[in-house]
This record gives structure tokens, sequence and C-alpha cells, in this order.
């Protein structure tokens, strides 16, 4: 995982200013969500095609706005868009890998999987109802661990996310509060906290402020070494982030062509699956003949060599056959 995470960093300069003498780029931006395994994908790909990925992680908002745009050859959300949203912007939309987002906390003495959180405090302490670490219904669910008077830090995104459309997502469909006072989606109006510009801005602000509590996707919080919660999910069980867990949750999803493959992953039903899932999605414009096939042939050049590259970054690798469906749908679109 280290090293695969350090390759990553390492080849971040190369995705975002190019190298000279390229033959041939395709230019995508958008979520930072998968960021890394996109990354390491366009890396392998370049070296056996010669063909560059420049891939700009500015976040879902972002990537939804330059594809309606038309200023990069795809762009890419984990906020899936609406069948209605497409058609109004002649845009089609699929599936590329599956992740988690999880909580991180920075308190001192505590390791990675040692706090336990349920949905009603995680609501109330985005809400700002509990505002220290030793509140009384953090301590009943963890009896055996020593939390301070320490006042709580939230560290939310401050850009337009679809990281924060699962973790809002989530919150509504677990906390009628939520959902009726701030509600869903890739920007919301934040009861408390401070905000950090992508998953690496959130991670960096966590990693730096004690006491603090933010949401990542799961590499981000592997790459800065963050302590990640444990999360009581729909089941009733205390589960650990994980490739099992967010597999668990995976299972569920019924991704249909027909809806453009619109689904969300929060609160899957799977014994041992991870509440706060999600896939992450790749946008095209309709009219771009001459670009999407060379995008699709990167994606399905990604579907076929680089499931154990998503693996070791802890991303879930689409179902074979999902990965089956989305190829006859670029097939119906006339880009496959």
């Amino acid at each position: 995982m280290k090293t695969i995470l350090t390759f990553v960093a390492a080849i971040t300069l190369i995705f975002s200013f190019g190298i000279a003498g390229a033959a041939e780029t395709l230019n995508g931006a958008g979520a930072s969500f998968p960021y890394p395994v996109y990354s390491a994908w366009g890396y392998k790909y370049n070296k056996a095609t010669g063909i560059r990925l420049n891939y700009q992680s500015i976040g879902s908002g972002g990537g939804v706005r330059q594809i309606v745009n038309r200023t990069v050859d795809f762009g890419a959300s984990d906020a899936p868009l609406k069948p209605e949203k497409l058609k109004k912007e002649n845009l089609m939309q699929f599936p590329a890998v599956i992740g988690g987002v999880v909580p991180v906390v920075n308190i001192p003495g505590i390791k990675a999987g040692e706090l336990k959180l349920d949905s009603e405090a995680i609501c109330k302490i985005f809400l700002g109802d509990i505002t220290y670490w030793n509140d009384r219904e953090i301590k009943e669910l963890n009896p055996s661990v020593s939390l301070k008077h320490k006042k709580i830090t939230v560290v939310h995104r401050s850009d337009g996310s679809g990281t924060t459309a699962i973790f809002t997502t989530y919150l509504s469909g677990v906390c009628p509060e939520w959902k009726e006072k701030v509600g869903a989606g890739k920007a919301v109006k934040w009861p408390v906290g401070i905000g950090g510009k992508g998953n690496e801005g959130v991670a960096n602000y966590v990693k730096r402020v004690k006491h603090s509590i933010g949401y990542v996707e799961f590499a981000y919080a592997k790459q800065n070494k963050l302590a990640y919660t444990l999360l009581k999910n729909p089941s009733g069980n205390f589960v650990e982030p994980s490739f099992e867990s967010f597999q668990d949750a995976a299972a569920s999803g019924d991704f249909e062509p027909k809806k453009n493959f619109y689904l969300w992953l929060t609160n899957a039903p799977g014994k041992n699956a991870w509440p706060i899932s999600g896939a992450t999605f790749i946008l095209l414009a309709k009219e771009k003949k001459e670009v999407n096939p060379k995008v699709v042939k990167f994606f399905d050049w990604a579907f076929s060599n680089g499931d154990d590259t998503a693996k070791s970054l802890v991303y879930i690798p689409l179902p074979e056959p999902l990965k089956d469906k989305i190829r006859k749908y670029w097939k119906a679109q006339g880009i496959y």
C-alpha cells in the first residue's frame, strides 16, 4: 500500500504538467475521490500505449462544470447525475470504480479503528450538537477508550465535492434532522467547522489540527496515516473500512444502463457493509464523436488490466457483469 501511494504521489507532476513530446493526451477533471487510482492507471496506460492521462483533481462540482462547458474530454463525479440532468446537458455517464468515504480523527492516543461512532453521534457532531470528545453519547459507545474534555474541530470540504455528496447522502438517510436542516449535495451549508479543498485539503487539516474530525476517501486516510473510525451500519454491526466491507456494500448495487447507471450505495443492507460507500462516475459529452472512443478505450483497458492496482489502493473494481453492461452501453452510444 505504501509503495503504491508513494508511486502515485511521485507521478503527480507527470499528470499535472505533462511530458514534453507526448504524442497524445486525454484531458479529464473532477472528483478527488478516485484520483489515486486514475493516476496509477494513467501511468501504466502511458507506458503501454504512449497516450497520456492529464487528470486534474478539482472536485466533482468542477468536473461537472468542465464537461458541461466542454473544456475537457471527460468529467468525473462521485455524485451521479440524474437522467434528466444528463439529457439537458447532452451527457452520458458510467461508473468506473467503487470506494468508501471514512470519518478520520486526530485525537492524541487514539489509533485507527479504536473509536466507534454510530449514525446518531456522527450526525450530532457535524450538526454541532456534540462539541466535546467526552460527550456522554460518545463515551457510551467507547467505554474502554480514554476520551478527554477537548473541543471537537469539524473539518469539511470547501469545494463542490462528490465525496461530500456521498457523505451528506449518508447523513440524510440516517438523520432526519440533518436532512431537514442541511440536506445532501456536492456543496451544503455546513452548520459548523472549517473547510479544506479536496480530499487532500481535508486530510491535511485533520493531520495538523488536534481533536479534529473530517471525512475523506479511504486511500487518503491510508496515505496520510490518519486514524479512521469504526461505524455502526444499518445491520447494527460496527464495521471497519476495508476492501471487504466496501465489497459487501457494492454487492447490493443494481446499476442500470437505462438509468445511465444512476445509483447511490450509502447505507447498503449487507451485514458487514461499510455504510458510506459509493461509486465514482465518468461523464462524456455525446457529441464528441472523435474524442469519446479514445476515453472509452482507456477505461476499457483499465477494466481489463487495472483491477489489481485498484485493489492495492483499496478500491473495489467493478464486477465483470457490470463491466459488460458498460461495454454494451458504450456500444449503444456508438463509441465502442
